[in-house]
C-alpha cells in the first residue's frame, strides 16, 4: 500500500524502554471507506485496533494488540452482502538483530520476527492484519454453488456424475454384492 488511509507512526528511537506505549485506533467513516477500497471489499463498518508496544529482550520490541472489525464483502456465489465480525489477537516481535536469510530454502521460526524498522506504523499493521483476517470466500447463508453444465452446440454436456468414473463401478459392486 503506497498511501496508507490509516496511520499512527511510532519512531522506535522515541519509544519508552521501561514501560509499554499504549495505542488505540478507531478510524472515522471516511478512513474506513478508504481501507475498504484498498482491500477491495464492500465496506469496513467498524474497526478498532488497540494494544501496546514495549521493549523486550535487549534490542527488541514486542507489539501485542487486538483487532476487532465488522466488514462487508460480496458473496462469492450470489454477490449478496455478507457481514463478518472479526476479532483477532496480534503479536509481532521486532528485532534489531534480525537478518534476512539469503538461502533458497529457509526454516520458518516458531514466532513471527520482523526486522526492527525506524518507524512502526500501527495503522499499517492494523490494515495488514485486517486483510489477513478477511474470509477469502465469503458465502451468504444458504448460498450453494450449482452444477455447471457446459457443452458446444449439438453436444451432450458432461455433468459432475460423468466426471466420476468409479461411481458406476461402486454401484455395480454394490449390485453384485446383493445378488450373489
Amino acid at each position: 500500500m503506497t498511501d496508507l488511509p490509516l496511520s499512527q507512526p511510532f519512531r522506535v528511537a522515541s519509544l519508552p524502554t521501561r514501560k509499554p506505549q499504549r495505542f488505540a485506533l478507531s478510524p472515522d467513516a471516511a478512513t474506513r471507506a478508504a481501507i475498504a477500497k484498498d482491500l477491495e471489499i464492500t465496506a469496513v463498518r467498524a474497526l478498532r485496533f488497540e494494544g501496546e508496544i514495549r521493549a523486550d529482550r535487549k534490542n527488541d520490541f514486542l507489539l501485542e494488540a487486538t483487532l476487532t472489525a465488522t466488514v462487508e464483502q460480496p458473496c462469492i456465489v450470489t454477490l449478496e452482502p455478507v457481514v463478518t465480525k472479526i476479532e483477532t489477537r496480534v503479536s509481532r516481535r521486532y528485532s534489531a538483530d534480525f537478518t534476512v536469510p539469503d538461502a533458497a530454502e529457509v526454516e520458518i521460526p516458531e514466532e513471527d520476527i520482523e526486522p526492527l524498522p525506524e518507524v512502526i506504523d500501527m495503522g499499517e499493521v492494523a490494515v495488514e492484519e485486517l486483510s489477513l483476517a478477511l474470509p477469502p470466500y465469503p458465502r451468504a447463508n444458504g448460498a450453494e454453488l450449482g452444477e455447471a453444465v457446459h457443452a458446444a452446440p449439438g453436444e451432450v454436456p458432461l455433468t459432475d456424475a460423468d466426471l466420476k468414473p468409479f461411481a458406476g463401478l461402486q454401484a455395480l459392486k454394490d449390485k453384485l454384492g446383493k445378488d450373489g
